[in-house]
Formats: structure tokens, C-alpha cells, sequence
């Protein structure tokens, strides 16, 4: 029975693996591996080096999110701020990608799946609007919320102790719809179910107990990297 129920578990891990929300996927081999359609639609040339590092590609992500590609309207989009905040606030496209320091860096995402793609990110500091709606002092987690349903949190102090970017572009082009346009998350040092795209609200709690899409259904709330991404729980 023991034997059994080990496999049981290791067939419950697998199959959620398959079905991972890292920053795309599908199933298991390399993004070279899988089949691709017609190239991604981009507003100009990807770079593909920086600083003598060598980058990965805007094609070498695979798509698996919940509900697929998300076609954001830039004119319509509205990020909100709610929750312990001293006023709800809604931004613009404009509003936050031209209305704020813009920052560069390279940062590589490990999908749960066994890949990884090193991009160069550029995107503001989610930590400086934080910083301008007045943060209730009871709040303790930053949960984000995606056009398509899906939902993942952090401890408020990961943005405050790390420079975590709320990114709209990569490799010096603007985040194509299947990257999560009009902005993603770049969770560094956490898993690729962390690294939410279409983002389309951040909402501030004092639920230090609230689970997202993938870690209410057994994926680690912390997700960092060097640990197990499936707790169970």
C-alpha cells in the first residue's frame, strides 16, 4: 500500500507539472522541442546580446497559461491599485510605463517544466507604486491579479528588500501579447508560476494565508527557487 500510494503522489506531482503556469508551457522537453507556430508578432528587432551575455528568445517560452493568449487593449487597459491602500487607484498603460524610473536587467525564468529562458527585462520597480498609494500599515502580502483570471501573492517585504520589476518590455522590444502584455511580473528567484502575466491588479492584504491559481492547487506559496515548487498543501 505504502508502494501505491508513493506513485499516487508521484503521478499527482507529473501531472500538474505538465500543466504548469510558468511564464508559458506545455509539456516536458526543451521550447526548442515543441511545436511552433507562425513567429511572434513584434514592434522591432529583438536583441539577442547584452553585455557580452547571450540571451534567450521571445520564442523560447512555451504557452500554457490558464486561459490563453490574453489580447489587451493598451487604450482600455486600466492597472488598479486596491485593497490597504488609502484610496484605490487606477493607472493607464501610459500612466505606469512612461510615468515612472524605468529599469534594465537581465533575469533568467525556470519553469517547473525543466526549462529556463535568460531575457533582458526593462519595466518600472513595483516597489515605487507601492510607495505612492500610501500603504495601509496592516498589510502584509501583495496579491496580483491577471486579465485572465489567474492570481499569485508575495510577502509585501519581497518588494520592498528586492528590486522586483513589473516588466513591459524584454529584449528591447514591447511585450508581445503571448508574454503577458501589457505587463508581467519578473519574480527573480522564484519559480515561473511566480512570474505573473497581463497584470491587471494589485490589491493589498493583510491575508498572509492566500493562495493563487497554482498554489491552491499544491504548488509552494513561496515558490523559490532551490526548493521543491509542490508542497502539497
Amino acid at each position: 500500500m505504502r508502494r501505491a500510494a508513493a506513485l499516487t503522489v508521484t503521478i499527482t506531482v507529473l501531472s500538474l507539472a505538465l500543466l504548469a503556469g510558468c511564464s508559458s508551457p506545455s509539456s516536458g522537453g526543451s521550447p526548442q522541442d515543441a511545436p511552433r507556430d507562425d513567429a511572434i508578432a513584434l514592434d522591432g528587432v529583438e536583441i539577442s546580446e547584452y553585455e557580452g551575455a547571450k540571451l534567450g528568445s521571445v520564442e523560447d517560452f512555451r504557452e500554457n497559461s490558464i486561459a490563453g493568449v490574453q489580447q489587451v487593449d493598451r487604450d482600455a487597459y486600466r492597472l488598479g491599485v486596491t485593497g490597504l491602500v488609502s484610496a484605490p487607484v487606477e493607472y493607464t498603460y501610459s500612466d505606469v510605463a512612461s510615468g515612472y524610473a524605468s529599469y534594465t536587467k537581465v533575469v533568467t525564468l525556470n519553469c517547473v517544466e525543466g526549462w529556463s529562458v535568460k531575457v533582458l527585462w526593462e519595466g518600472i520597480l513595483l516597489r515605487d507604486l507601492l510607495e505612492e498609494v500610501n500603504v495601509q500599515p496592516s498589510a502584509n502580502t501583495v496579491i496580483l491579479h491577471a486579465v485572465d483570471g489567474y492570481s499569485t501573492s508575495f510577502p509585501i517585504e519581497y518588494f520592498y528588500e528586492n528590486d522586483i520589476l513589473l516588466a513591459y518590455s524584454m529584449n528591447g522590444v514591447t511585450l508581445p501579447a503571448e508574454r503577458g502584455f501589457p505587463f508581467q511580473l519578473v519574480a527573480e528567484d522564484k519559480w515561473g508560476y511566480k512570474w505573473i502575466k497581463w497584470v491587471s491588479k494589485i490589491e493589498l492584504s493583510d491575508d498572509e494565508d492566500y493562495r493563487g491559481y497554482w498554489e491552491q492547487r499544491g504548488y509552494s506559496d513561496t515558490g523559490d527557487l532551490g526548493d521543491s515548487f509542490f508542497d502539497g498543501n
